[in-house]
This record gives structure tokens, sequence and C-alpha cells, in this order.
């Protein structure tokens, strides 16, 4: 075999890697071995824009495997909270969804890290009782122009409670993966911190941690071996101004 066509095997080996037809990851980067059940009283939806499919870094599925009831879609927009969770849905407000607008706890009269905000962006009356009652999750997986795009097509997320988060430290990512702002967590990162906060059980956030970190570590790994795995660059905009004619 000559040294030109190797690159060329390479590339179709990795492109014929085949995935664990449960996390949908490449095999060499699955850790379903690894994922241990979680116990919840709180429901689970998320849902992912279907342009962020991203087989090796994403987290959306190995998130929902964690929780048993929990229902990951793929798709723009639903009707109401009912069709996009497959069940009724008596009060879509004591549903938290994680809000991406331009409110920041950072700018908030505020010491907590989870924060229930009303439409212009303010800090609710008893915070307390609003969090305590909350009876679900809906996360929006994809970068943050796809996740913007999510909350926009589904008009029925305005019934639901606001929430915003202020995490003390920067997304594990690093430079796997940038977040464009500093409080924009991977999407088990943040379905770690609202869990284990609103049902008082660090032990969740602890077991979503470890599988990602699992996940990163392995990611890191196959990349010495496997470059094909790596994200590609996304092409640059040219945003100078067009010469007039």
């Amino acid at each position: 075999m000559s040294k030109q066509s190797e690159p060329e095997t390479g590339t179709a080996t990795a492109e014929a890697m085949p995935d664990c037809p449960r996390c949908l990851k490449p095999l060499p980067l699955c850790i379903c071995d690894s994922v241990k059940p979680i116990e919840s009283r709180l429901s689970l939806l998320i849902l992912q824009h279907p342009q962020e499919q991203d087989r090796a870094l994403g987290t959306a599925r190995l998130t929902a495997l964690h929780f048993k009831d929990a229902v990951l879609r793929i798709g723009l927009s639903w009707p109401s909270l009912s069709k996009a969770l497959g069940r009724p849905v008596h009060d879509p407000s004591r549903w938290a969804v994680l809000y991406l607008g331009s409110a920041k706890v950072a700018d908030l009269d505020t010491k907590s890290d989870i924060v229930a905000i009303n439409r212009k962006g303010e800090i609710e009356d008893n915070q307390r009782a609003i969090l305590r009652d909350i009876e679900g999750i809906v996360l929006l997986d994809g970068t943050w122009s796809q996740a913007k795009a999510l909350w926009w097509r589904n008009a029925w997320m305005l019934k639901c409670q606001r929430v915003i988060l202020g995490p003390a430290h920067p997304s594990r990512y690093g430079q796997l993966r940038r977040e464009p702002r500093r409080d924009g967590l991977s999407t088990i990162e943040a379905a770690a911190m609202l869990v284990a906060s609103l049902e008082k059980r660090p032990d969740i956030a602890e077991t979503l941690h470890a599988s990602f970190e699992r996940m990163l570590a392995k990611y890191r790994a196959a990349q010495s071996v496997l470059p094909e795995l790596a994200p590609k660059p996304r092409p640059k905009r040219d945003y100078r101004r067009r010469k007039r004619a």
C-alpha cells in the first residue's frame, strides 16, 4: 500500500465507524456501560434542533439516557407542550424552560444561581414557592442561534416559567466547544444544575458531571488516533461591506 493511499483509507475507516445503537455516538466515544439511572421527581423534555445532532460532542441523548422518563424530541416546532411531551400537561406554568434572552443572573440583585424571571426579565416574587412547584424542565439543545430558533418557533413556551442560570464556573467543554456567553452550558450541565438544585440532591449533579467528564476524556483520547472525529471548523462569514459600483 502506498503512502498516498493511507489518508484516504483512514478517512474511509472513520466514515464507516459504527455507532452505538443506544447513544448513537461512534463506538470509541460510547460510555453507555457507565450510565447510571437517576430517580427523579421532575420530568425532563429535551428539544433538539435538527442541525445539532453532533455525534461526538453532543450531550442531549446522554442526558436523556440517565432519566427513565426523559423525552428527547428532534425537530423545529410542536403545537403544544403536551404534543412535544407525548402526554397531557394540565398546567404548563409549572414547567420551567431555560430562557435564552438577555437577562443574566449576574445583573440581578440575587445570590441564587437559579432564578425565576418574568417576561420583562425581572425576578419573580416568591422564588422559593415558584421553584418548589416546578414539575418539569424544558431544555433547548443546539447552538445559541439554534436554541433561539426553537424558542421563537414554539409559542407555547410563553406559558412556561422562565428560569436562568448563573453557574459559578464556565462549561467543562473548555476549548473543545466554546460557548458565546460565560453562563452558557452544555445540555447535560444545565440539566445537572437545574435538577440537582430543584430537588436538593447534589448526587444528581455528581452523576451527570461524571458522565460528561468521561465522555470528554474519551473524545480527547480518540482525537489522537482518529482526528477525523474532530468537528470541522465553521466557515467564517465575510462581514466587509461590498464596494459600491
